[in-house]
């Protein structure tokens, strides 16, 4: 049982690791709308993994206090070593594409907010900031 969620695990962080791909892609050609399509899709797989990790976690509990004079790493098929160390390998890969991502959407953030910011003035009162109160909302230079 421990080798078939390891391997379901396995599976939803390569696809994790793909859809952040694809999000990276498409941030760089500002499709925003198909990376917010595949919202509820990451959040399901981050929710399957977080469930068959758990389940992993459970299923060596059990192997530890059934055999509780013998250590972990010899209860453990040499599949099931595998199986950990590409998991540890994807979990490092996923790691290093979601701070791709984040660093992306960092910067896009930002760029809407600047231009936000020149649309729309702001002024600060105290630490939140308000839109300034202009007789005019948008000023036209020439």
């Amino acid at each position: 049982m421990l080798s078939h969620h390891l391997q379901g695990a396995l599976k939803d962080l390569r696809e994790l690791i793909e859809i952040t791909e694809s999000d990276i892609n498409d941030i760089k050609e500002a499709k925003h709308e198909t990376q917010f399509s595949r919202l509820s899709l990451k959040e399901e797989k981050i929710s399957s993994f977080e469930t068959k990790k758990s389940m992993i976690d459970y299923e060596i509990s059990q192997l530890i206090a059934s055999h509780p004079n013998i250590e972990l790493p010899s209860l453990l098929t040499s599949q099931q070593h595998q199986l950990l160390d590409e998991l540890k390998v994807e979990l490092a890969n996923l790691h290093e594409v979601n701070k791709r991502y984040a660093k992306m959407v960092l910067a896009v953030s930002n760029l809407y907010n600047t231009f936000l910011e020149k649309l729309v003035p702001i002024e600060m009162q105290g630490y939140e900031k308000v839109a300034a109160r202009r007789p005019s909302f948008l000023e036209v230079r020439a």
